[in-house]
């Protein structure tokens, strides 16, 4: 058992450790219910984490009948979901059981990244060939699809930025790249012109306006980077932000805990907490070139594309360059889905990692 601590990354659960307290402690000033909750999240994500570390997992994700089972399986939830799901906040992205709810489309992402490991790890030799390249879309597709369909604009865009950074990182020739960014774009003007809702299509449309409609599409925009704007170099102080505590930032929990740690925390605070992403985005990456195993390697770099398209997406958002798509910061946002979803990949990478030769 000590061996299996010592090989531990270190480094890597450092940066995923000082990420979880800046969100505590943001929470802690906004909130004391979400931080309570939090508290047991973490707890539970710990006890997964001892367990993922001890189990070697890459046996058992290597029979293709055990990937497809859990792809079908995640399917299913997703199906039930979209059918039966109670509306929250105006979709059906969660499944409510008594006085626990999880966020289906959270675990639908690590799914993803199991699936497209195992297929580029078996596929990587023809990767030029289009058949390879439609069969990866298909994966991403069907659980795009239904995601999109809750909806959950936020996770659907996540979802195809995995199956877009699978097909980067696995050696995909230049000219298929290309045509598979035109397929995005074509598959983008179809959702503009058939799922896309009136407000989602507004908030987009809010980043090339900022300044209209501040009352509606572009308030959550507004209220953000009033709020970062206002913490300065050493930010307003713990419970002191007025963004925060007098409630004009909205989901200063979870979309925006970015501008909530940026208003009392300030400068010094975005540094360190961009600091610690950045850190483990490179450890993960460094991980991926040293490990055996191309499923290994391909669970790595998912994993990291995974954080860097959420981040992306929540910083912007926070920033307002980019739509407000509802996606989390991870390990800084509350939400206990998003949390087990990353402990299950950061405990699978740490197991392969001990356990390399």
């Amino acid at each position: 058992m000590n061996s299996i601590f010592r090989k531990i990354d270190w480094q890597m659960m450092v940066s995923i450790f000082i990420l979880i307290s800046a969100g505590l402690l943001s929470l802690f000033s906004s909130s004391a219910d979400f931080f309570h909750k939090q508290i047991y999240w973490i707890i539970l994500a710990l006890a997964l984490f001892v367990f993922l570390v001890f189990v070697d997992l890459r046996s058992f994700f290597s029979h293709r009948s055990v990937v497809r089972g859990i792809y079908v399986l995640m399917v299913i939830i997703l199906i039930f979901a979209l059918l039966f799901a109670p509306r929250i906040k105006g979709n059906r992205s969660w499944i409510v059981f008594g006085p626990f709810q999880f966020q289906p489309s959270e675990f639908a992402k690590v799914v993803l990244i199991i699936a497209l490991a195992y297929f580029f790890s078996k596929s990587h030799v023809g990767i030029g060939r289009w058949k390879i390249v439609l069969n990866s879309f298909f994966y991403f597709a069907l659980l795009g699809i239904i995601v999109a369909a809750l909806p959950d604009m936020g996770s659907a865009f996540v979802l195809f930025a995995l199956w877009f950074g699978f097909v980067l990182v696995s050696g995909m020739p230049f000219k298929k790249i290309v045509i598979s960014s035109l397929v995005f774009i074509f598959i983008f003007v179809l959702m503009w012109s058939f799922i896309f809702k009136p407000y989602q299509k507004e908030r987009i449309l809010g980043v090339l306006l900022p300044q209209s409609d501040p009352l509606g599409a572009n308030y959550h925009a507004i209220q953000s980077k009033i709020a970062i704007g206002s913490g300065g170099i050493f930010g307003q102080g713990f419970r002191q932000g007025t963004q925060v505590q007098l409630g004009f930032l909205p989901e200063a929990q979870t979309d925006f805990i970015f501008a909530a740690i940026a208003e009392e925390g300030g400068l010094l605070a975005m540094i360190i907490l961009l600091g610690a992403f950045g850190w483990l985005v490179l450890r993960i990456i460094k991980m991926a070139s040293m490990i055996e195993g191309n499923f290994d390697k391909f669970l790595c770099l998912g994993t990291a594309i995974l954080f860097l398209s959420q981040f992306v997406l929540n910083v912007g958002s926070n920033l307002g360059v980019l739509p407000i798509v509802g996606v989390t910061f991870p390990f800084v946002s509350y939400g206990g889905s998003s949390l087990i979803a990353n402990t299950i990949l950061v405990g699978m990478m740490q197991s392969a990692w001990v356990k390399r030769r």
